[in-house]
């Protein structure tokens, strides 16, 4: 017995989502992580959507993010598919690649330290 998933109807696509990949959430969890040993954040949640994943922060449960990590594929090619948005929805971080695009929430966990 074969089982095949529902092909759409010509003109509709496949329900497609964007989520983050095994290395992509190792790379924020691991500053997650340390974050929340230093004890600046305290939960998180993962959206999934049709064009943007989102990985939220929050210093405590029943408030507003304080930052979103996005993955949007369709920018790509322009300003690059990663960005690390602030509460205020300022774009603190965009690139191509997401060490670099977490590196500007590092520099924050360097002053938190300290």
């Amino acid at each position: 017995m074969n089982v095949q998933s529902p092909t759409p109807f010509p003109g509709q696509r496949a329900n497609e989502q964007v989520a983050f990949q095994r290395p992509e959430l190792s790379l924020i969890l691991g500053l997650y992580g340390r974050f929340v040993a230093a004890g600046e954040w305290r939960d998180y949640g993962i959206s999934c959507l049709r064009d943007v994943a989102v990985f939220s922060i929050f210093r405590r449960t029943a408030e507003h993010p304080i930052y979103r990590i996005e993955k949007r594929p369709r920018l790509r090619g322009r300003q690059g598919m990663y960005a690390v948005i602030g509460m205020d929805g300022q774009v603190l971080k965009r690139g191509h690649d997401l060490r670099t695009v977490l590196g500007v929430l590092e520099r924050k966990l360097i002053r938190a330290v300290e």
